[in-house]
């Protein structure tokens, strides 16, 4: 994404610092697309609100009444969580703007907010999972070019599940990434942080396989997964396809990639993986963005527990 797609409409009220700030996020730190999105909209969200609160005040005049005031309306509207996001973004704004002396103190800062609402994640069992990675075979069955979509889908489906990987991860790599003969891939996670995951010794033969009948640019900087056109295929087009791979499975409708990632996570721990070579796996920065995966393991443990024990 370059800088011009962040283009402000004039609309949002949002000033030329608060510009600045979201080209920084773009250029300098390289934040998902989706995590961008969502720090532009917390910026539009609350210039919006002070311009209609507080039209006299700039934004770099907001005070730590103010920024109560507006958390407090935000608590009618918006979860927990979506609330502890919004004032992430708007904290990491006024921390910018400090570094740059546009401000003296941050209103966001050591501010009090509703614990967020614990959610475990949602995984697959170990059977819908295998359900899960035959089903390109069902969605395809009747397809005029079966032979090339899927072993291509099949693979997407088994790098998610099987390495781990998210969805923008398997879109984005190339050929270069790939080292089959020691069963890894390279990827490029978030922050453009790079890692090694190791892949099935079943996914990389089909891997190697599909290269050499279906490749049609197999130099080191072309997209690994294409569409029948030779294009990289889209983070979008993962999430419909997945969608009809639930449905084919009869597997729920609402399962995303993301919880692919869970799944894969899930299945480690229950199967004796240690917590820290899961976060290697993952590419997570911190160990307690992993440790939410233990809750999940140690629940099904205390369930399996009062279901079996005598004396439950």
């Amino acid at each position: 994404m370059g800088a011009d797609s962040i283009t402000l409409s004039d609309e949002l009220h949002l000033d030329e610092r608060v510009s600045q700030f979201l080209t920084h996020l773009t250029l300098e730190r390289r934040l998902s697309e989706y995590t961008f999105r969502n720090y532009k909209l917390s910026l539009s969200r609350f210039t919006k609100w002070l311009a209609v609160e507080n039209p006299n005040i700039s934004i770099i005049r907001t005070n730590k009444i103010i920024a109560r005031s507006y958390l407090i309306e935000c608590q009618k509207e918006l979860s927990r969580t979506t609330l502890a996001n919004q004032t992430s973004a708007l904290r990491g704004f006024f921390q910018y703007a400090q570094r740059r002396n546009w401000v003296e103190l941050n209103p966001f800062k050591n501010i009090s907010l509703p614990k967020p609402d614990k959610s475990l994640p949602k995984f697959l069992t170990e059977q819908q999972a295998t359900d899960l990675m035959n089903s390109p075979q069902l969605v395809h069955e009747n397809a005029k070019h079966a032979e090339f979509l899927i072993p291509r889908d099949t693979i997407i489906l088994e790098l998610m599940y099987g390495s781990g990987l998210r969805v923008s991860e398997v879109v984005s790599l190339n050929h270069e990434h790939l080292d089959l003969s020691n069963h890894l891939v390279r990827v490029v996670g978030k922050g453009r942080k790079e890692r090694n995951c190791p892949i099935v010794r079943r996914t990389a033969q089909r891997i190697f396989e599909f290269r050499k009948n279906h490749a049609v640019d197999a130099s080191l900087t072309c997209p690994l997964f294409t569409n029948l056109s030779g294009r990289r295929l889209s983070t979008r087009w993962v999430q419909l396809f997945l969608k009809k791979c639930l449905k084919h499975a009869g597997l729920p409708q609402d399962f995303t990639p993301h919880k692919l990632r869970h799944s894969f996570a899930t299945h480690l721990l229950d199967n004796g993986a240690d917590l820290r070579s899961v976060q290697e796996l993952l590419g997570h920065a911190s160990l307690s963005t992993t440790q939410v995966y233990t809750h999940v393991s140690v629940s099904r443990l205390k369930k399996a527990h009062q279901q079996a024990h005598p004396r439950a």
